[in-house]
């Protein structure tokens, strides 16, 4: 079981169709400074329900005090934690997973593959890559929803453009949407983008994961250059 950490629900609002951004005050706990790469998750839980996993959404910060979550409408403790009202409690574990490997992408191309929530944990890559934005090569981000509505952060993606990270955004199922841009899977607009002597960071569902994997090593790119957050 994992080491609990109470911390305090600051906010919530609305991230997209189906998701919720939820921030916690973890001041005055030992989780300070413990989120040491971005791509990192914790635990979440609840009194009298099944934890789950979640991937920190903010950056790391050495003294930082506030977490952000991306949640996802379906199942219990989603459901619960979406309702909760600023001061609440929520059960917190210390970050596991290794996260990306920041420092190894340095002096490389940086290529981002996200789908749905995996957004979450490719954000605080994002936020720490603009902050030393002249250590990196092309960043480029293929972002992917299930709809047009389905996109996270979409207030922040010209933000991120205009920061150098060039942002691709394609959607599975636009259906009557009226959507007008990229459909499909992520990894199928690759185009001429070279890949050999590019990182690659992942974050999705498994089938996405090996698909955009596969892709790659197909293109050229060693397996040793293609990273995910676990």
């Amino acid at each position: 079981m994992p080491d609990w950490h109470p911390a305090i629900v600051t906010s919530r609002s609305p991230a997209a169709d189906g998701l919720t951004d939820l921030v916690l005050d973890i001041q005055g706990t030992p989780l300070v400074g413990t989120h040491a790469h971005p791509g990192q998750y914790v635990s979440l839980g609840l009194p009298g329900m099944e934890p789950s996993l979640f991937a920190i959404a903010s950056p790391p910060e050495p003294q930082g005090t506030r977490w952000e979550f991306l949640i996802k409408d379906g199942g219990p403790l989603p459901d619960a934690l979406v309702r909760l009202s600023p001061g609440a409690q929520v059960k917190v574990s210390a970050p596991k997973g290794k996260g990306f490997p920041l420092e190894r992408a340095r002096g490389h191309d940086l290529l981002l593959f996200a789908t749905g929530t995996g957004i979450s944990a490719i954000r605080p890559v994002i936020a720490s890559v603009r902050r030393e934005r002249e250590s990196f090569g092309r960043v480029k981000l293929y972002f992917g929803a299930r709809t047009p509505g389905a996109f996270a952060y979409q207030g922040e993606l010209h933000s991120w453009e205009e920061g150098g990270i060039q942002v691709v955004r394609t959607v599975s199922q636009p259906g009557a949407s009226g959507w007008q841009g990229l459909t499909g899977y992520v990894q199928a607009h690759l185009g001429e983008d070279t890949v050999q002597d590019a990182m690659a960071f992942v974050c999705g569902q498994s089938s996405m994961s090996q698909g955009v994997m596969d892709a790659l090593k197909d293109r050229g790119m060693p397996r040793g250059h293609i990273f995910f957050n676990y």
